[in-house]
């Protein structure tokens, strides 16, 4: 990696000596995976710290480990503007209802962000403002990027079964 990443490294390991759970570095990205508890403490450390100063939340998102334990890791893009360098920070979630801290009071846009994770991936962040759905319908049932959701389909119609799908349209009545 750059000189950069190891001074954030080494910046959060003498600030939380326990916060760091593993560091993964990979076609020029670092992430470091910490742990969930220490999730504020860290983030502020990134974007107070005077020479570090990742003072832009990109993005948040969210992967399923389906079958793993913890099933669930929530990850924060963030972009130091002053010194052009990204970095991802990771938290493991064993339990999707007992998600990690809101950053919302760190950064406004947050919220936003958040929401998109609960609303397609159902992990719920400790302290919101307002959790709610975002894309789907209030009435919606289960989070559609979870692996474990039923996929639904329409089968292709080609000239091999042109009859069977057709009958199987709802054409309009006369």
């Amino acid at each position: 990696m750059n000189a950069f990443h190891d001074l954030t490294l080494d910046k959060v390991r003498a600030t939380f000596p326990d916060a760091i759970a593993d560091v993964v570095d990979f076609r020029g990205e670092r992430t470091v995976i910490i742990e969930t508890d220490s999730l504020i403490p860290v983030i502020t450390l990134l974007r107070d710290d005077a020479e570090l100063r990742y003072n832009f939340l990109e993005d948040i998102v969210a992967d399923d480990y389906y079958e793993a334990f913890p099933r669930f890791a929530v990850n924060y893009h963030l972009y130091s503007l002053d010194n052009k360098v990204r970095i991802r920070v990771r938290v493991l979630v064993d339990d999707p209802d007992e998600g990690p801290q809101s950053l919302h009071p760190m950064w406004k846009i947050a919220s936003w962000l958040e929401l998109e994770v609960w609303d397609l991936m159902g992990i719920r962040f400790q302290n919101h403002p307002g959790l709610r759905r975002l894309f789907l319908p209030e009435d919606w049932q289960g989070h559609p990027l979870r692996k474990d959701y039923p996929l639904g389909y329409e089968e292709v119609q080609f000239s091999f079964n042109y009859e069977e799908i057709d009958a199987r349209k709802p054409y309009a009545q006369d």
